[in-house]
């Protein structure tokens, strides 16, 4: 498929987020928006996103570093179905470097204005039945 806006925006957002900056982020979310933290543990609202983004970052001693592969978009009505590979890597704490590929899903919808913002934010995608 060619390349889709959202893929330039996500990218964006992951630089946000390797660069801890958390106010840029947020500009990405919906206010309504959720982010599966970690299985069983979701954050509402982009206060809440804000603080886990914050808590992440301290927890993989501000070595954090997101990128994207392959991807797929289905569109409908205002909202799209994001399901792509994203690549977590931190150098954690004390220096063991880590690296896990996940199959996220994410959901975005585009406001009035064409803005397409992240309704949910969901790095886990289908592995969230496994747990």
């Amino acid at each position: 498929m060619s390349s889709h806006p959202l893929k330039a925006l996500i990218e964006a957002a992951d630089r946000a987020i390797g660069a801890e900056d958390f106010d840029a982020l947020m500009e990405f979310y919906a206010e309504d928006a959720t982010l599966v933290v970690k299985p069983g543990l979701i954050a509402s609202g982009k206060e809440q996103i804000r603080r886990a983004f914050v808590a992440i970052a301290d927890y993989f001693d501000h070595s954090i570093v997101v990128t994207q592969g392959d991807m797929q978009v289905i569109e409908g009505a205002d909202t799209a179905l994001v399901i792509m590979e994203t690549v977590l890597q931190t150098s954690g704490k004390g220096g063991s470097p880590s690296s896990v590929t996940r199959r996220a899903t994410y959901v975005f919808r585009r406001d009035a204005d064409g803005k397409w913002l992240c309704v949910i934010d969901n790095s886990y995608g289908t592995d969230l039945l496994n747990s």
